[in-house]
């Protein structure tokens, strides 16, 4: 497993989301879904507090009552980061803003903090612009960090 390299937003994947245009960059050509107009304001099934109670808890993560974290790695070579913020919407998770890199073994441990796998996910490109699913988004991150 690579590192993922990402600066996204995490949201519900919705139902009635149709395939869009191809995302072409530097690292290749992707295939992008995109959302249903009524799909703005869609929550994923996890619990708020909850989740941020999770994300707390895991080791050296540092998280804000307003959904702002940051969760780091241990020091040294194989050090990363993860942070972002986290919002709501009567009382379930909304979107997750968040960059970084890590390892993908980590990045499933945050994702799990949200809900996944059972919760499945659209994972927003933000300097892109484009949404994918959540193994494409996979893909996309490690070859952004094999571009740099």
């Amino acid at each position: 497993m690579g590192n993922l390299f990402f600066d996204v937003s995490l949201h519900p994947f919705p139902g009635g989301a149709v395939a869009g245009l191809p995302l072409v960059d530097p690292r290749g050509t992707w295939p992008t879904i995109v959302p249903p107009a009524d799909a703005a304001g869609l929550t994923m099934a996890s619990d708020f507090e909850l989740a941020l109670e999770r994300l707390a808890a895991l080791e050296r993560a540092f998280v804000e009552p307003d959904g702002s974290f940051v969760w780091v790695g241990p020091g040294g070579e194989g050090r990363w980061q993860i942070d972002g913020n986290a919002y709501e919407r009567h009382g379930r998770v909304l979107v997750v803003e968040t960059k970084g890199t890590c390892p993908e073994d980590v990045f499933n441990r945050f994702l799990a903090v949200w809900g996944w796998p059972e919760q499945a996910l659209a994972v927003q490109l933000v300097r892109a612009g484009v949404f994918v699913d959540e193994p494409t988004f996979r893909r996309h991150a490690v070859a952004e960090g094999q571009t740099e």
